[in-house]
Protein backbone atom coordinates (compact mmCIF):
# COMPACT_ATOMS: atom_id res chain seq x y z
CA UNK A 1 0.00 0.00 0.00
CA UNK A 2 1.25 3.47 -0.89
CA UNK A 3 -0.72 5.08 1.91
CA UNK A 4 -0.98 3.87 5.50
CA UNK A 5 -4.55 3.31 6.73
CA UNK A 6 -5.89 6.02 9.02
CA UNK A 7 -7.09 4.86 12.42
CA UNK A 8 -10.31 6.52 13.58
CA UNK A 9 -11.14 5.66 17.21
CA UNK A 10 -14.76 5.19 18.18
CA UNK A 11 -16.43 7.96 20.14
CA UNK A 12 -17.57 7.34 23.70
CA UNK A 13 -21.17 6.72 22.62
CA UNK A 14 -20.14 4.13 20.01
CA UNK A 15 -20.17 1.14 22.31
CA UNK A 16 -22.21 -2.03 22.01
CA UNK A 17 -24.71 -2.05 24.88
CA UNK A 18 -26.16 -5.33 26.12
CA UNK A 19 -29.49 -4.21 27.64
CA UNK A 20 -31.27 -1.26 26.01
CA UNK A 21 -34.70 0.28 25.58
CA UNK A 22 -36.11 2.73 23.06
CA UNK A 23 -39.35 4.71 22.91
CA UNK A 24 -41.10 5.88 19.76
CA UNK A 25 -42.99 8.87 21.15
CA UNK A 26 -46.51 10.02 20.28
CA UNK A 27 -48.87 12.47 21.98
CA UNK A 28 -50.99 10.07 24.04
CA UNK A 29 -48.68 7.07 24.27
CA UNK A 30 -45.30 5.65 23.40
CA UNK A 31 -44.19 2.44 21.71
CA UNK A 32 -41.55 0.89 23.98
CA UNK A 33 -39.00 -1.65 22.75
CA UNK A 34 -36.61 -3.51 25.04
CA UNK A 35 -33.65 -5.38 23.45
CA UNK A 36 -32.04 -8.17 25.48
CA UNK A 37 -30.04 -11.31 24.95
CA UNK A 38 -32.14 -14.43 24.42
CA UNK A 39 -32.64 -16.46 27.62
CA UNK A 40 -30.96 -19.78 28.24
CA UNK A 41 -27.82 -18.97 26.27
CA UNK A 42 -29.65 -18.98 22.93
CA UNK A 43 -27.98 -17.24 20.02
CA UNK A 44 -29.30 -13.85 18.98
CA UNK A 45 -31.22 -10.99 20.49
CA UNK A 46 -34.82 -10.58 21.62
CA UNK A 47 -37.09 -7.55 21.17
CA UNK A 48 -40.13 -6.94 23.36
CA UNK A 49 -42.53 -4.21 22.22
CA UNK A 50 -45.59 -2.79 23.98
CA UNK A 51 -47.56 0.45 24.39
CA UNK A 52 -47.28 2.72 27.43
CA UNK A 53 -49.63 5.62 28.15
CA UNK A 54 -47.92 9.02 28.16
CA UNK A 55 -49.04 9.80 31.71
CA UNK A 56 -47.05 10.30 34.89
CA UNK A 57 -48.32 7.02 36.30
CA UNK A 58 -47.68 5.07 33.10
CA UNK A 59 -44.13 6.39 32.61
CA UNK A 60 -43.28 5.93 36.31
CA UNK A 61 -44.36 2.28 36.16
CA UNK A 62 -42.29 1.88 32.99
CA UNK A 63 -39.25 3.28 34.78
CA UNK A 64 -39.65 0.72 37.57
CA UNK A 65 -39.92 -2.06 34.98
CA UNK A 66 -36.81 -0.92 33.10
CA UNK A 67 -34.83 -0.71 36.32
CA UNK A 68 -35.93 -4.27 37.11
CA UNK A 69 -34.71 -5.35 33.67
CA UNK A 70 -31.32 -3.72 34.41
CA UNK A 71 -31.57 -1.53 31.30
CA UNK A 72 -28.31 0.30 30.70
CA UNK A 73 -29.47 2.91 28.17
CA UNK A 74 -32.86 4.32 27.17
CA UNK A 75 -33.33 6.27 23.93
CA UNK A 76 -36.22 8.69 23.51
CA UNK A 77 -37.12 10.16 20.14
CA UNK A 78 -37.55 13.96 20.24
CA UNK A 79 -41.03 14.28 18.77
CA UNK A 80 -42.44 17.80 19.30
CA UNK A 81 -42.64 18.43 23.08
CA UNK A 82 -44.10 14.97 23.73
CA UNK A 83 -40.68 13.59 24.69
CA UNK A 84 -40.48 15.66 27.86
CA UNK A 85 -42.62 13.48 30.13
CA UNK A 86 -40.62 10.40 29.08
CA UNK A 87 -37.20 12.00 29.46
CA UNK A 88 -37.86 13.85 32.71
CA UNK A 89 -39.48 10.96 34.59
CA UNK A 90 -37.07 8.27 33.38
CA UNK A 91 -34.13 10.53 34.19
CA UNK A 92 -35.55 11.25 37.66
CA UNK A 93 -35.82 7.49 38.25
CA UNK A 94 -32.06 7.17 37.75
CA UNK A 95 -32.02 5.63 34.27
CA UNK A 96 -29.42 6.67 31.68
CA UNK A 97 -31.63 8.43 29.12
CA UNK A 98 -30.60 9.99 25.83
CA UNK A 99 -32.68 12.16 23.54
CA UNK A 100 -32.12 11.80 19.80
CA UNK A 101 -33.30 13.86 16.85
CA UNK A 102 -36.02 12.07 14.87
CA UNK A 103 -34.34 13.17 11.63
CA UNK A 104 -31.18 11.25 12.56
CA UNK A 105 -32.88 7.92 13.29
CA UNK A 106 -34.95 7.34 10.16
CA UNK A 107 -35.27 3.72 9.10
CA UNK A 108 -33.65 2.43 5.93
CA UNK A 109 -35.69 3.53 2.86
CA UNK A 110 -37.83 0.84 1.26
CA UNK A 111 -38.68 -0.93 4.51
CA UNK A 112 -42.14 -1.07 6.08
CA UNK A 113 -43.09 1.87 8.32
CA UNK A 114 -44.93 1.42 11.61
CA UNK A 115 -44.55 2.55 15.21
CA UNK A 116 -43.53 -0.97 16.24
CA UNK A 117 -40.81 -1.22 13.60
CA UNK A 118 -39.62 2.31 14.41
CA UNK A 119 -39.24 1.39 18.09
CA UNK A 120 -37.31 -1.79 17.22
CA UNK A 121 -35.06 0.12 14.82
CA UNK A 122 -34.39 2.77 17.46
CA UNK A 123 -33.46 0.07 19.98
CA UNK A 124 -31.10 -1.61 17.48
CA UNK A 125 -29.33 1.68 16.83
CA UNK A 126 -29.04 2.21 20.58
CA UNK A 127 -27.47 -1.15 21.33
CA UNK A 128 -24.88 -0.68 18.58
CA UNK A 129 -23.89 2.80 19.75
CA UNK A 130 -24.87 4.48 16.49
CA UNK A 131 -26.73 7.40 18.06
CA UNK A 132 -25.46 10.73 19.29
CA UNK A 133 -27.54 12.19 22.07
CA UNK A 134 -29.01 15.66 21.83
CA UNK A 135 -28.00 18.19 24.46
CA UNK A 136 -30.53 18.31 27.31
CA UNK A 137 -29.38 20.63 30.12
CA UNK A 138 -29.87 19.77 33.80
CA UNK A 139 -33.07 20.78 35.60
CA UNK A 140 -31.85 24.18 36.96
CA UNK A 141 -30.78 25.27 33.46
CA UNK A 142 -34.05 24.01 31.98
CA UNK A 143 -35.97 26.12 34.48
CA UNK A 144 -33.85 29.16 33.64
CA UNK A 145 -34.37 28.50 29.92
CA UNK A 146 -38.15 28.55 30.36
CA UNK A 147 -37.94 32.07 31.79
CA UNK A 148 -35.49 33.46 29.22
CA UNK A 149 -37.41 32.01 26.29
CA UNK A 150 -40.71 33.41 27.54
CA UNK A 151 -39.04 36.80 27.98
CA UNK A 152 -37.83 36.68 24.37
CA UNK A 153 -41.32 35.75 23.15
CA UNK A 154 -42.97 38.52 25.16
CA UNK A 155 -40.38 41.03 23.93
CA UNK A 156 -41.28 40.09 20.35
CA UNK A 157 -44.97 40.45 21.20
CA UNK A 158 -44.32 43.92 22.61
CA UNK A 159 -42.43 44.91 19.45
CA UNK A 160 -45.41 43.79 17.35
CA UNK A 161 -47.76 45.92 19.44
CA UNK A 162 -45.47 48.93 18.97
CA UNK A 163 -45.57 48.29 15.22
CA UNK A 164 -49.37 48.15 15.34
CA UNK A 165 -49.40 51.47 17.18
CA UNK A 166 -47.15 52.99 14.51
CA UNK A 167 -49.50 51.75 11.79
CA UNK A 168 -52.44 53.26 13.67
CA UNK A 169 -50.69 56.63 13.79
CA UNK A 170 -49.99 56.37 10.07
CA UNK A 171 -53.69 55.73 9.49
CA UNK A 172 -54.38 58.93 11.44
CA UNK A 173 -51.84 60.77 9.19
CA UNK A 174 -49.55 61.27 12.20
CA UNK A 175 -45.92 60.82 10.98
CA UNK A 176 -44.31 60.72 14.42
CA UNK A 177 -42.04 57.77 13.52
CA UNK A 178 -40.52 59.82 10.67
CA UNK A 179 -39.08 62.25 13.23
CA UNK A 180 -38.67 60.16 16.40
CA UNK A 181 -36.60 56.99 16.10
CA UNK A 182 -38.51 55.51 19.06
CA UNK A 183 -42.16 56.45 19.33
CA UNK A 184 -42.23 54.81 22.78
CA UNK A 185 -39.50 57.09 24.12
CA UNK A 186 -40.24 59.77 26.72
CA UNK A 187 -41.20 62.39 24.13
CA UNK A 188 -43.12 60.07 21.82
CA UNK A 189 -45.07 58.50 24.68
CA UNK A 190 -46.04 61.94 26.04
CA UNK A 191 -47.31 63.05 22.63
CA UNK A 192 -49.36 59.87 22.09
CA UNK A 193 -50.86 60.18 25.57
CA UNK A 194 -51.79 63.78 24.81
CA UNK A 195 -53.41 62.74 21.53
CA UNK A 196 -55.46 60.12 23.36
CA UNK A 197 -56.48 62.73 25.95
CA UNK A 198 -57.90 64.93 23.18
CA UNK A 199 -55.09 67.36 22.34
CA UNK A 200 -54.99 68.07 18.60
CA UNK A 201 -52.92 71.27 18.35
CA UNK A 202 -49.61 70.16 16.74
CA UNK A 203 -47.72 73.04 18.36
CA UNK A 204 -48.79 72.07 21.87
CA UNK A 205 -48.00 68.46 21.09
CA UNK A 206 -44.53 69.42 19.82
CA UNK A 207 -43.90 71.34 23.07
CA UNK A 208 -43.97 67.98 24.89
CA UNK A 209 -40.62 67.07 23.30
CA UNK A 210 -37.75 66.45 25.70
CA UNK A 211 -33.99 66.21 25.33
CA UNK A 212 -32.67 66.05 21.77
CA UNK A 213 -36.21 66.04 20.40
CA UNK A 214 -36.64 69.73 21.29
CA UNK A 215 -34.34 70.64 18.39
CA UNK A 216 -36.82 69.00 15.99
CA UNK A 217 -39.83 71.15 16.96
CA UNK A 218 -40.57 72.36 13.42
CA UNK A 219 -40.46 68.83 12.02
CA UNK A 220 -42.63 67.59 14.87
CA UNK A 221 -45.30 70.21 14.16
CA UNK A 222 -45.51 68.99 10.57
CA UNK A 223 -45.50 65.31 11.62
CA UNK A 224 -48.21 65.81 14.27
CA UNK A 225 -50.61 67.54 11.89
CA UNK A 226 -53.11 64.86 10.96
CA UNK A 227 -56.60 63.44 11.47
CA UNK A 228 -56.37 61.67 14.80
CA UNK A 229 -59.98 61.07 15.91
CA UNK A 230 -61.83 59.32 18.73
CA UNK A 231 -61.59 55.82 17.28
CA UNK A 232 -57.81 56.21 16.88
CA UNK A 233 -57.64 57.32 20.52
CA UNK A 234 -59.58 54.28 21.73
CA UNK A 235 -57.42 51.84 19.79
CA UNK A 236 -54.18 53.59 20.80
CA UNK A 237 -55.20 53.34 24.46
CA UNK A 238 -55.72 49.58 24.11
CA UNK A 239 -52.35 49.15 22.42
CA UNK A 240 -50.52 51.22 25.04
CA UNK A 241 -52.14 49.20 27.83
CA UNK A 242 -51.00 45.99 26.14
CA UNK A 243 -47.48 47.36 25.76
CA UNK A 244 -47.37 48.42 29.43
CA UNK A 245 -48.67 45.03 30.59
CA UNK A 246 -46.03 43.20 28.54
CA UNK A 247 -43.32 45.53 29.86
CA UNK A 248 -44.34 44.68 33.43
CA UNK A 249 -44.23 40.95 32.69
CA UNK A 250 -40.83 41.27 31.02
CA UNK A 251 -39.46 43.14 34.04
CA UNK A 252 -40.82 40.43 36.36
CA UNK A 253 -39.17 37.72 34.26
CA UNK A 254 -35.86 39.60 34.27
CA UNK A 255 -35.88 39.78 38.08
CA UNK A 256 -36.64 36.08 38.32
CA UNK A 257 -33.92 35.21 35.79
CA UNK A 258 -31.32 37.10 37.80
CA UNK A 259 -32.37 35.25 40.97
CA UNK A 260 -32.18 31.85 39.26
CA UNK A 261 -28.71 32.51 37.84
CA UNK A 262 -27.43 33.66 41.23
CA UNK A 263 -28.62 30.35 42.72
CA UNK A 264 -26.61 28.21 40.25
CA UNK A 265 -23.25 27.36 41.94
CA UNK A 266 -21.29 27.17 38.68
CA UNK A 267 -22.48 30.67 37.71
CA UNK A 268 -21.40 32.29 40.97
CA UNK A 269 -18.26 34.33 41.51
CA UNK A 270 -15.50 34.00 44.10
CA UNK A 271 -14.46 36.65 46.64
CA UNK A 272 -10.79 37.32 47.65
CA UNK A 273 -11.24 35.15 50.75
CA UNK A 274 -12.38 32.22 48.62
CA UNK A 275 -16.02 32.56 49.59
CA UNK A 276 -18.65 31.93 46.96
CA UNK A 277 -22.40 32.36 46.86
CA UNK A 278 -25.22 34.31 45.20
CA UNK A 279 -23.53 37.69 45.64
CA UNK A 280 -19.87 36.65 45.54
CA UNK A 281 -17.44 37.97 42.95
CA UNK A 282 -19.12 41.36 42.54
CA UNK A 283 -16.51 43.45 44.39
CA UNK A 284 -13.49 45.18 42.82
CA UNK A 285 -11.07 42.56 44.21
CA UNK A 286 -13.08 39.51 43.10
CA UNK A 287 -11.03 36.43 42.23
CA UNK A 288 -13.66 35.10 39.82
CA UNK A 289 -16.50 37.14 38.37
CA UNK A 290 -20.02 35.68 38.14
CA UNK A 291 -20.73 33.93 34.83
CA UNK A 292 -22.93 36.75 33.49
CA UNK A 293 -20.25 39.34 34.27
CA UNK A 294 -17.58 37.20 32.58
CA UNK A 295 -19.66 36.93 29.40
CA UNK A 296 -20.47 40.63 29.62
CA UNK A 297 -16.76 41.39 29.19
CA UNK A 298 -16.90 40.02 25.62
CA UNK A 299 -17.46 42.83 23.08
CA UNK A 300 -21.07 42.89 21.92
CA UNK A 301 -22.44 40.74 24.76
CA UNK A 302 -24.58 42.53 27.31
CA UNK A 303 -26.16 41.18 30.51
CA UNK A 304 -29.35 40.07 28.74
CA UNK A 305 -27.52 38.23 25.96
CA UNK A 306 -25.28 36.62 28.60
CA UNK A 307 -28.35 35.33 30.43
CA UNK A 308 -29.71 33.80 27.21
CA UNK A 309 -26.38 32.13 26.41
CA UNK A 310 -26.20 30.59 29.89
CA UNK A 311 -29.79 29.36 29.62
CA UNK A 312 -29.22 27.76 26.21
CA UNK A 313 -25.82 26.08 26.63
CA UNK A 314 -25.56 25.81 30.42
CA UNK A 315 -22.42 26.13 32.50
CA UNK A 316 -20.83 22.72 31.81
CA UNK A 317 -18.65 23.22 28.73
CA UNK A 318 -17.33 19.64 28.90
CA UNK A 319 -20.32 18.70 26.72
CA UNK A 320 -18.58 20.55 23.89
CA UNK A 321 -14.99 19.24 23.53
CA UNK A 322 -13.92 22.19 21.37
CA UNK A 323 -15.26 25.57 20.28
CA UNK A 324 -15.92 23.98 16.90
CA UNK A 325 -18.29 21.45 18.49
CA UNK A 326 -20.28 24.26 20.11
CA UNK A 327 -20.45 26.26 16.88
CA UNK A 328 -21.57 23.15 14.99
CA UNK A 329 -24.21 22.32 17.61
CA UNK A 330 -25.56 25.87 17.40
CA UNK A 331 -25.81 25.47 13.59
CA UNK A 332 -23.67 28.55 13.01
CA UNK A 333 -21.29 26.95 10.51
CA UNK A 334 -22.06 24.99 7.33
CA UNK A 335 -21.40 21.26 7.44
CA UNK A 336 -18.69 19.85 5.20
CA UNK A 337 -19.74 17.59 2.31
CA UNK A 338 -16.83 15.72 0.73
CA UNK A 339 -17.10 13.26 -2.15
CA UNK A 340 -13.94 12.22 -4.00
CA UNK A 341 -11.88 15.30 -4.85
CA UNK A 342 -14.83 17.67 -4.35
CA UNK A 343 -15.40 19.34 -0.99
CA UNK A 344 -18.19 21.83 -0.50
CA UNK A 345 -20.10 23.45 2.32
CA UNK A 346 -23.65 22.45 3.11
CA UNK A 347 -26.40 24.36 4.85
CA UNK A 348 -26.04 25.49 8.44
CA UNK A 349 -29.45 24.17 9.48
CA UNK A 350 -32.15 25.81 11.59
CA UNK A 351 -30.59 25.18 14.97
CA UNK A 352 -31.74 26.85 18.17
CA UNK A 353 -33.65 30.06 17.26
CA UNK A 354 -33.23 31.59 20.71
CA UNK A 355 -29.45 31.10 20.82
CA UNK A 356 -28.97 32.06 17.17
CA UNK A 357 -31.07 35.17 17.70
CA UNK A 358 -29.03 36.23 20.72
CA UNK A 359 -25.70 35.60 18.97
CA UNK A 360 -26.97 37.44 15.89
CA UNK A 361 -27.71 40.49 18.04
CA UNK A 362 -24.25 40.19 19.59
CA UNK A 363 -22.63 40.12 16.14
CA UNK A 364 -24.53 43.23 15.07
CA UNK A 365 -23.71 45.18 18.23
CA UNK A 366 -20.01 44.24 18.17
CA UNK A 367 -19.44 45.83 14.75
Amino acid sequence: MKQQPEEIPDAVHELVIERVAAIDVAKASGKVCVRLARPGGQVGRLSRVWDVAATTRGVTELAEHLIGERIEKVTVESTSDYWRIWFYLLEAAGLAVQLVNARDVKNVPGRAKSDKLDAVWLAKLTEKGLLRASFVPPAPIRELRDYTRLRIDLTHDRSRHVQRLEKLLEDALIKLSAVASDIMGVSGRAMIEALIAGERDPRRLADLARGKMTAKRAALIEALTGRFDAHHAELARMLLDQIDALTGQIDTLTTRIETLIEAIPAAQGVDPDGATGPHAGTGPDAVVLPAVARLDEIPGIGPRAAQIILAEIGTDMSRFPTAGHLVSWAKLCPRTIQSGPVTRGGKTGKGNPYLKGALGDVARHSK
